[in-house]
């Protein structure tokens, strides 16, 4: 991936940062999905009292870009942390990292940002052995 690539998804997914609802965790966390064909979706994680309906911005982005009529994926860019303050990477949880297998291939890129670094990782780093439609 180009820097400026992954410079542009990481800027994406700041500013989605802003449209976090994290009333109860304080921890905001925004993504940005490009597409193969160069849009952007962006994500921010939605949380509930009740916890079990709260969905992450990767999920968000994704299910919003499929909404649209997209499948096919290239890289998302991943940032968060407490009251929306970027100081550590923030790598897409299990159930994040599954939904992305459903759509994309092991050579999709995830992109992570400190405040500082970019750090690039690919799906298939993330999530080794993982369970695919080749599964079933």
């Amino acid at each position: 991936m180009k820097r400026e690539t992954a410079r542009s998804l990481i800027e994406a997914a700041v500013n989605a940062l802003s449209c976090s609802y994290s009333p109860y965790s304080n921890f905001k966390v925004g993504a940005a999905l490009l597409t193969k064909d160069g849009k952007i979706y962006t994500g921010a994680n939605i949380e509930s009292a009740s916890y079990t309906p709260t969905i992450c911005a990767e999920r968000v982005a994704f299910f919003t870009a499929v909404h649209s009529g997209e499948k096919d994926f290239s890289a998302i860019a991943v940032v968060g942390g407490k009251e929306g303050v970027i100081n550590a990477f923030c790598p897409p949880c299990g159930v994040c990292r599954q939904v992305m297998t459903e759509f994309c291939d092991p050579d999709f890129e995830v992109v992570l940002f400190d405040g500082d670094n970019e750090k690039i990782m690919t799906l298939g780093e993330l999530l080794p052995e993982s369970f695919t439609k080749s599964n079933i």
